[in-house]
């Protein structure tokens, strides 16, 4: 048995060399392009972004059915409605200085139906006060006017401190 698998071993010797190429190569290979419904859905969330870290809270929430249906739930509890989702945001981020400068990231888009989608992401926030930040789930919608959330899950992950002796 020791022959065969010397054997096998130098005839799987130059696959073996390889791998961790085919490793890296895999690693870095570009995800599948994204469909242009995929692509709309994320631009509602860096439109987002972008009216946040200008200051512009109304048009920050123009991602946002303006609906009654509309649900947030986060720390504070469940929000429901356009009009007391507005009034949570202002209140917990009164001006420019509180709110910082919002970044999203590892955004995964689902189609969950031609008009409907799951987003799941991390969410941080830069600010004056200290970093912050955490995880979402939207679900959105396409209305006429454009691909809208109506319903945010948003969760505050602490941030892992720094190792002790480093």
């Amino acid at each position: 048995m020791g022959d065969r698998f010397q054997g096998f071993v130098r005839r799987a010797s130059p696959l073996f060399a390889l791998l961790p190429f085919i490793v890296l190569i895999a690693a870095g290979a570009p995800a599948r392009p994204a469909t242009p419904v995929e692509s709309a859905v994320r631009s509602v969330l860096i439109e987002q972004a972008a009216a946040w870290n200008r200051g512009d809270m109304d048009g920050f929430l123009t991602g946002y059915r303006n609906s009654e249906k509309t649900v947030f739930a986060g720390s504070q509890g469940v929000t429901r409605g356009w009009q007391e989702l507005r009034e949570r945001y202002r209140k917990s981020y009164p001006d420019r200085k509180t709110m910082g400068t919002l970044a999203f990231s590892d955004l995964e888009v689902t189609m969950l139906c031609p008009d409907a989608a799951l987003v799941l992401g991390k969410w941080h926030l830069d600010r004056e006060s200290g970093p912050i930040g955490g995880v979402f789930s939207l679900v959105l919608r396409q209305f006429p006017e454009g691909w809208q959330i109506i319903a945010d899950h948003t969760s505050v992950v602490p941030e892992p401190s720094p190792a002790r002796g480093q």
